[in-house]
């Protein structure tokens, strides 16, 4: 009966321990430190989305405790940094039943980050295996591991190193890390996964250090061309990494810590960034490809362990000095009916999303059955791009918690590289909101559907009626902040400190002349009234162009907010202005939430 011995004790060691031994496979996990001693004294404490579980996992402090059988795999699973060391502790060790030690008589299952690790350990092992892994866990407390991944604990890629055809022994050891519940998939170019995983994981060290953000945004961009013009050089061809049916949800009373970067910065340990930046860096010398940016960023995360800072502490002003000449991309934010229809005939399908709503209107759901574009989900906007809440302050649509909305975002199908579009049938008033939101939580390519609904049915494209067959659950991870908003203190200064605050609804509720729905008429004091509709083409639901929003934007200065009744239509005011080159935060709670509180001054009138 096979053993799988795994070597390093952290959120991707511990984690496959725990759910091999769960499932009654043999099982050793090697630890250290403080980790090994909560261990042995109180058992693992694995939390999952289904609840917390403590597991009696069998540990050992290293090779001095083992005595290793040719039954045994050997999975290395601590930082890149430590393989050297922990391969030279394993591989020269006796094995039971074997004329030869560790080296020559089982194998070594690599999981460490970047392509370093295989070629340290091929030196003395005779069978490596090298391996992707795909683990949103996390340790930072001794003897506590948190693994937000569902409804699979992990998805791994096996392959031989050097690159090879499958054989028994790879069979044999995939189908014991099947037998703990593992996607596996056997593959024989596991160097062209892992630079796969690579590329994506040069988001690692810029997630640590910054804020989100559109400049880290760009940052990532960048970097991701040095390493793609790196491989180019180098003859590499990263393969596609399929996460189908593996998602990332939170799980109760723990918060995610990020990704293994992240975490190493908050353990004050020394983070694996010279295995992945570093790794590019490497090939672009190998190959005579520069990579300065992928440099400094190597560069800059060294100076931030030496001088302790915090994990993701940083902002723009510092990323803009260590990545001089970076400007952030501006994304499209609309997409034509032609492009749209392109996209789904080539395959190319976005997440369709149907954002039906409007004021004295709760048959959005009625009226998405009765027909929408094929493919589209259905989004409930009062329910699902809203928070719940009886305190009128909050405004009567404030923004959801992200948990929530990461959740909803995984049942639409919204994966991490995909794209998503977004229409209604009111010139985009309310799938608007759905951009703005997911815009700000780090989807980084969602557009509006120029027109909607009316300009698809215009081009006498098809429709479906009823409900859209399930999709493939996404696996997008939600970060908030990548758009701004602002308080209401926030908004009520903005006007006095050089900026423009923009009242986006009817001139009527502006001036204070009418209120259907809120306690108090009138508008912010300093607020600039700029109705909404005025964005749309006279007698057709389109966006004005980019020069007539110019146009119309013109006498905006400085930083620039938005706010409406409730924090809804003023995002289709933020996507005119996006559209007309103009940055702007929103404040969401917006009329509803300053009008409920009595402390705060209101203007009438038509000047601010």
């Amino acid at each position: 009966m096979t053993r799988y011995v795994i070597i390093g004790g952290g959120a991707v060691g511990a984690t496959i321990a725990a759910e091999l031994h769960r499932a009654g496979v043999d099982t050793l996990l090697i630890a250290r430190g403080a980790q090994l001693t909560a261990i042995r004294d109180r058992g693992l404490t694995y939390a999952r989305p289904d609840g917390e579980h403590t597991v009696a996992v069998p540990v050992a402090a290293g090779p001095a405790e083992v005595t290793l059988t040719t039954d045994d795999v050997l999975l290395l699973a601590v930082k890149t940094p430590d393989a050297e060391a922990a391969i030279r502790d394993w591989a020269w060790q006796p094995v039971a039943g074997a004329d030869g030690p560790a080296a020559t008589a089982i194998p070594l299952v690599t999981l460490q980050n970047g392509l370093a690790t295989e070629r340290i350990a091929l030196r003395s092992f005779a069978r490596v295996v090298g391996a992707v892994v795909w683990v949103p866990a996390s340790y930072v407390t001794p003897g506590v591991v948190v693994n937000h991944a569902e409804p699979v604990p992990a998805v791994l890629w096996l392959g031989h190193y050097p690159d090879g055809p499958a054989t028994d022994g790879l069979a044999t050891v995939a189908s014991g890390l099947r037998q703990g519940g593992f996607t596996v998939t056997v593959v024989e170019n596991i160097s062209d996964y892992k630079a796969s995983k690579l590329r994506g994981n040069l988001f690692n060290t810029l997630d640590a250090l910054y804020r989100p953000s559109a400049l880290r945004d760009a940052a990532l961009k960048a970097l991701r061309a040095e390493a793609d013009a790196v491989y180019a050089a180098a003859g590499i061809t990263p393969a596609p990494l399929e996460r189908a049916g593996f998602r990332v949800v939170e799980v109760p009373g723990q918060v995610r810590s990020g990704n293994s970067t992240r975490q190493s910065l908050t353990r004050a340990t020394t983070p694996e960034s010279d295995y992945l930046d570093g790794e590019i860096v490497l090939l672009g010398r190998l190959h005579g490809v520069d990579t300065p940016r992928t440099a400094a960023i190597q560069a800059r995360v060294h100076r931030a362990v030496a001088e302790g800072t915090p994990a993701a502490s940083l902002d723009d002003a510092d990323l803009a000095q260590t990545l001089p000449g970076l400007a952030p991309a501006r994304p499209p934010v609309l997409i034509d009916v032609a492009s749209l229809q392109q996209r789904i005939a080539g395959g190319r399908a976005p997440v369709l999303l149907d954002v039906r709503w409007a004021l004295g209107d709760p048959d959005g759901e009625l009226h998405y059955r009765e027909g929408h574009i094929p493919g589209a989900v259905y989004v409930d906007l009062d329910t699902e791009l809203a928070a719940h809440t009886d305190d009128p302050a909050a405004g009567r649509h404030p923004l959801p918690p992200l948990p929530r909305l990461q959740e909803a975002a995984h049942r639409w199908g919204i994966t991490r590289e995909g794209g998503v579009v977004v229409y209604d049938n009111s010139g985009g008033l309310a799938a608007s909101r759905a951009w703005w939101l997911l815009r700000w939580a780090g989807v980084p390519d969602v557009r509006i559907l120029d027109g909607g609904l009316a300009a698809w049915r215009a081009a006498r494209h098809t429709e479906e009626t009823g409900i859209a067959a399930d999709r493939p659950a996404g696996d997008v991870v939600l970060v908030a902040g990548h758009l701004p908003t602002l308080t209401a203190d926030e908004a009520a200064a903005l006007p006095g400190n050089g900026g423009t605050l923009l009242d986006a609804r009817a001139g009527e509720r502006y001036r204070g002349e009418v209120e259907p729905v809120d306690p108090r008429a009138g508008h912010i004091p300093g607020a600039v009234n700029l109705p909404t509709g005025e964005n749309l083409r006279a007698g057709v639901p389109l966006f004005k162009t980019a020069e007539e929003l110019g146009d119309r934007f013109d006498g905006v200065q400085g930083a620039v907010g938005v706010y409406c009744g409730s924090g809804v239509t003023a995002a289709h005011q933020i996507a005119a202005l996006a559209v007309a080159g103009i940055d702007a935060a929103l404040y969401p709670g917006s009329w509803s939430a300053w009008s409920n509180d009595p402390s705060r001054p209101v203007a009438t009138g038509a000047q601010p």
